[in-house]
Order: C-alpha cells, then structure tokens, then sequence
C-alpha cells in the first residue's frame, strides 16, 4: 500500500493539487513546530510495512487517541466518533428479531431518513463478497470529485469498520491521521434476516453528506462488484502496488456514473 500511496502522493502533493491548500497551513505549522516529527513522517511514506492480511490500526486510534492532543495542540477530531458503537446502542436487536427482513429495513430507512447521515441495508450475498474481499485487501484509494477534480482518500478496514482519511492527512500524519469518516457494517442479522445494517459518522468539516455517500457507493463499486476489473484494481492496490494507477480509479468511477455525482449542480446517487 505505502508504495501506491507514495506513486500517487508524488503526483498530487504540492501547490499544484488544488487541496494541498485545505492542509497546507496545518502542514507548514508542523514543519516549523517540530521539524523532526515531520521529516519522520515523511521518511515513513518511503517505508513498505507488511501487516497480517486484514489488519489495520485505524480503529485502535479511534479509541486511544480520543482524549489525546495531536502534534500541533488540537483535539484530534477522532474523538468526534464513537468508541464501539454497537448496533444495540442504535435498535433494540431482540425487539426486532420478530420482525421480517422488509420491515426491519424499513425501520432503519424510516429512522435515519430523518438524520444527516449515510445509511444502508445490504443483502447478505452483497455482503458476504463485499466482507471476503476486505479480507483480502483490506485498503483502498478512492476518487472524490470536487469542482476543481478529485481528492483522494484512504479506505482502511478494520473489522467491520471502514474508516477513511483524506490521502494528504495520511501522507503528513501516517498513522495518527484522523477518521474523516468511519462506516459501521452490522452482520447480527445476517443469518436470520439475510441483512446487514450500515450506518456512518463522519467529521462535518471535511465532508458533507452528499460527498460521505459518495465514497460509501463507491466500497460497493470497488469490492461488491461483479467487475472483475473493478474489483481487480482493489487487488493491484494491496498486492502489485507497482502497478497501481490512480487515473485508473478515476476512469472506474467516471464509468460507473458516480464521477458526475458531485459536480456543482449535482447530488451524489444514493445506493
């Protein structure tokens, strides 16, 4: 993975990708403040670590780094998220056992229509290819469209958690990078139900509901496909990074009809 986001980083860092300004202040107050931490972070993009198929860190940060200061003196924004959000927390499970998979779903669509967040309820076999692959490949690198192109971010599974950072947080923080937004997949019901509840939390000030819907559909674009070239690119992400194109995302993205999803005058396609 390190060596794709490094390929890509090359290319859109600096002053000529339109969002290295969203991050550059906060950048330049690292470099100044302390300058051995930011050469460390930058030596660590040239570092390929090889971790356990389906391992991440991401979600131990959610939970140690709540009450934690980052480098510059702020509270991480991981602490907007919550610690082992459950789906009891959200729908009393054994209230609704006696209900059937339609009504349930209805229940959850009612529930979150009303909440400005992302929400879904997939099919278990969608699922279960969806859960085998993340396995597999557990990171990704998706194309947000903007007005000026295209940002990128970070899609790291853990468990059944997905949480994304924005590719210029991750390239300056590494693994201190915090969650812009994190997808929360509830398998509890998939046996008896034959569905799985989605919901998300996201940070208000990177992301919109609109645009946090739009990398939601694009995990269903990418490993719930049955596009063996869609699903291929995940594949070359993980495991022939050196291959890796990140023009070739974007071409799967604008294919898909998800690319016009965030132009100006547009909303992204709710799944």
């Amino acid at each position: 993975m390190a060596a794709a986001l490094q390929q890509t980083w090359g290319l859109w860092r600096g002053p000529g990708n339109p969002f290295y300004g969203k991050y550059r202040r906060k950048i330049q107050e690292l470099r100044r403040s302390s300058p051995e931490v930011f050469e460390s972070r930058l030596e660590k993009r040239n570092e390929v670590k090889k971790q356990p198929l389906g391992y991440s860190k991401q979600a131990e940060f959610v939970r140690c780094m709540e009450e934690k200061a980052d480098t510059l003196g702020t509270k991480t924004s991981k602490g907007q998220f919550t610690k082992d959000k459950t789906l009891d927390s959200i729908l009393h499970v054994e209230m609704v056992k006696e209900k059937s998979a339609e009504e349930i779903k209805q229940i959850w669509n009612e529930y979150f229509s009303a909440k400005d967040t992302v929400y879904a309820v997939i099919p278990a076999e969608k699922f279960d290819l969806l859960w085998k692959r993340a396995q597999k490949c557990p990171s990704f690198l998706y194309a947000l469209p903007r007005k000026e192109g295209y940002e990128f971010f970070v899609g790291q599974w853990s468990g059944t958690e997905l949480h994304f950072t924005s590719l210029i947080n991750f390239q300056t923080q590494g693994e201190n990078a915090p969650s812009h937004l994190v997808l929360y997949h509830y398998p509890e019901l998939q046996k008896e139900k034959g569905i799985v509840l989605m919901t998300a939390e996201m940070d208000s000030k990177f992301l919109v509901v609109h645009e946090a819907q739009c990398l939601a559909n694009q995990v269903q674009l990418f490993y719930a496909t049955d596009r063996s070239e869609a699903y291929e690119l995940v594949e070359i992400f993980n495991h022939r990074p050196s291959e890796f194109k990140y023009m070739s995302v974007i071409a799967e993205l604008e294919q898909s009809g998800l690319g016009r999803g965030l132009r100006p005058t547009q909303d992204c396609d709710k799944s």
